[in-house]
């Protein structure tokens, strides 16, 4: 968990030119009806896929 949010997978920063896993990984996961959002960890150098916050 990242402040109380719910890292799903971490993709390193560095990928190949003109990919971008993280998003990619994010999109299939709206496709199956996940709330999710792709953050930068700037400690880590990496990007998050974390369960959207709702607010009700």
């Amino acid at each position: 968990m990242l402040n109380g949010r719910t890292v799903l997978e971490r993709f390193p920063a560095g990928g190949p030119r003109g990919s971008w896993p993280a998003e990619e990984f994010a999109q299939a996961r709206r496709l199956e009806g996940q709330h999710v959002d792709v953050v930068m960890d700037l400690s880590t150098d990496t990007f998050l896929v974390v369960v959207r916050e709702l607010v009700e």
